[in-house]
């Protein structure tokens, strides 16, 4: 099974090629020869990110006040501390002895700071999560939004499985990104420049010694970032590429079985799972070396802090509660530089997510929608004037074609694979936008419609059925939610989908997955064909909706469509020439042209190209039956 997408042009299949993951399946995280994604743009992605929050300023600036108070309590407790310390110390070769109230006082202080900056980080946390998950909803809510206004064409070009990943994984991606790395880049911002102020207060030499390490620290993260954004890129990309296949695995395991394709498969997704491994792997090895290095570096600082401290402690240039004080900052420092060096990796992470995110919401969307209200479709006379499409600029596919449909008739519309019978549909519906000329519905340009007023009066039963998780009732009234419960049972007679429906235990509330594994393929297009029944559009398109029916079925299902085409437009696409002998007009396509049309005697008589598909389709028939 290959992991392609199709564009349906009836029947014939435009093969868009997936992206490709990038590396080699068995290569180590470190090897010249695999690849790795580089990030595009990290500063402009941070800065649309931020920029959500706009709608969460207030809260967003009161995060900011309980971050300063309560770093500000965090970063005075060692000071007091080292009070207290002295207190002791001087009580010890006092003679009048230890000034214990004043010690408890100075003790009492120190506890109290902590507890509040403990409060206040709590409070700010709880802000934090409900500003995060506001905009991930708005996020979602935009993407969500954003696929309703991408042209069919997009979701063809690419994955289901990746656009899913997309939507669901990179987005809680990103939720993660920020609740962790917001509030501590914050405290851990302030806490450095808080204990550096403090530092220099008590000791501006010890300051100097400590800040020695800084450079190389921040040369180290710079270093480890530099290398890891790229791996965290091909990550979430493998991630989208692996979902992207077990996806297209799980809905067509039938037919990988039915083919015995499972080695097939699995050689596949071993491939794509190792790949996903040498960058997951990249990137979380160059993320968790970041916290040792830090250690490293900070372990150093506190060797050279402790033998400069000691020797002025001796010189009787500082307290030993200042040293000790120092001492406490000084480790105090390291942790948040080594909290912002972790963030760093985690960043492009989460950025690495917000770039496809931001790339899906970026995607050139379907034209706009225009703002002229269309009369109603009262007569359903449809006419293409002109008309010219193609998928590939450099190969047309129809050109200037014109077709009248006049009001309550029924046209269908044969020829053979990729003749552009499906595509003629998709144009009337507005799925795919034309590149000349004009379709008219009872005169008005289907152009100058928004697309929910048109589609509005089509009804469609397609070859391929779609059910949602629901009732087999809710499945038919999907085609109009107001309807009443008659009105269910009527459509529901009308199409035969009652003559099955009693045979199961629930009848009508028997529950469908979104497979419709509990009904067959024939029994599932019957209830779609119960739901455009339902709809009651003036315009009726029927592609290949007794494909799955078997023959006895079929003649039952023929009589249906009489009823349900009576006194609407309709375009029947139908390879069973057989199903079409009624038709009022017969168009006979090739190339994207109508090369035919005419009723069925008509065209029989006129031996063309429909006579040959007829005589084609009924040899075989005699044929199988022989």
């Amino acid at each position: 099974m290959t992991d392609t997408k199709t564009d349906r042009t009836d029947g014939d299949e435009l093969e868009v090629k997936p992206p490709q993951p990038q590396g080699q399946a068995g290569m180590r995280w470190g090897s010249a020869a695999m690849p790795v994604e580089k990030s595009k743009d990290f500063k402009s992605t941070s800065r649309r990110l931020l920029a959500r929050l706009r709608h969460e300023r207030a809260l967003v600036w009161l995060v900011i006040v309980l971050g300063v108070v309560s770093t500000f309590m965090l970063v005075i407790g060692p000071k007091v501390l080292g009070n207290a310390t002295d207190i002791v110390v001087r009580g010890a070769f006092s003679p009048a002895g230890m000034d214990f109230p004043k010690l408890h006082r100075t003790l009492l202080v120190a506890a109290a700071l902590y507890v509040f900056s403990a409060l206040l980080a709590y409070a700010l946390s709880y802000i934090l999560a409900g500003v995060v998950q506001r905009t991930m909803f708005r996020l979602r809510r935009d993407v969500e939004d954003k696929l309703n206004r991408l042209p069919l064409s997009y979701i063809d070009r690419n994955q289901r499985g990746d656009l899913l990943s997309r939507v669901t994984n990179d987005i809680d991606n990103i939720a993660q990104t920020l609740q962790s790395t917001l509030s501590q880049m914050l405290t851990s911002t302030l806490t450095i420049v808080g204990i550096l102020a403090v530092m220099v207060w008590i000791s501006w030499l010890l300051a100097i010694v400590a800040l020695v390490t800084v450079p190389l620290s921040l040369w180290s993260t710079r270093a480890i970032a530099a290398r890891s954004k790229g791996r965290f890129i091909s990550q979430w990309m493998h991630t989208g590429a692996l979902n992207a296949q077990v996806e297209e695995t799980f809905t067509g395991h039938a037919i990988v079985k039915a083919f015995g394709r499972q080695p097939e498969v699995e050689a596949r997704f071993r491939e794509t799972n190792e790949r996903l491994y040498e960058a997951s792997f990249g990137a979380q090895f160059m993320s968790g070396i970041i916290q040792p290095t830090m250690n490293v570096i900070g372990n150093l600082n506190f060797v050279a802090i402790a033998v400069f401290g000691g020797l002025r402690v001796t010189a009787g240039a500082m307290t030993l509660g200042g040293v000790q004080a120092f001492i406490q900052y000084s480790r105090q420092f390291t942790m948040p530089m080594s909290q912002l060096a972790s963030m760093a990796n985690m960043l492009q992470s989460g950025m690495a997510s917000a770039e496809r995110v931001f790339e899906l919401l970026d995607a050139e969307e379907q034209s706009a929608e225009p703002d002229a209200t269309p009369p109603p479709v009262e007569r359903g006379r449809v006419e293409f004037e002109d008309v010219s499409f193609s998928y590939d600029p450099d190969k047309a596919l129809i050109e200037n074609l014109s077709l009248v449909v006049e009001p309550g008739r029924t046209v269908a519309i044969v020829g053979h694979t990729g003749a552009g019978k499906t595509t003629l549909v998709n144009l009337l519906m507005r799925f795919y936008e034309l590149d000349g000329g004009r379709i008219t519905i009872d005169g008005y340009d289907i152009a100058q419609m928004p697309r929910h007023a048109l589609r509005a009066n089509i009804g469609m039963v397609l070859q391929d059925t779609w059910l949602f998780n629901g009732t087999i009732r809710e499945n038919i009234a999907y085609g109009r939610l107001d309807a009443t419960e008659d009105e269910i049972m009527a459509a529901a007679k009308a199409t035969y989908v009652d003559r099955f429906v009693h045979s199961l235990p629930d009848g009508y509330d028997t529950v469908l997955d979104d497979e419709g594994t509990t009904v067959s393929a024939g029994e599932k297009q019957l209830i779609t064909i119960a739901r455009a029944f339902l709809a009651e559009r003036p315009i009726l398109i029927l592609d290949e909706a007794t494909s799955s029916v078997d023959t006895r079925t079929e003649v039952l299902i023929q009589h249906a469509m009489a009823a349900l085409r009576k006194q609407r437009t309709s375009f029947v696409i139908a390879h069973r020439l057989s199903t079409i002998r009624d038709a009022d007009t017969i168009l006979v396509m090739d190339a994207g042209r109508i090369v035919e049309q005419g009723n069925h005697n008509e065209l029989i008589a006129a031996r063309g190209a429909y006579f040959e598909l007829y005589n084609a389709q009924f040899a075989a028939a005699t044929a199988e039956v022989a």
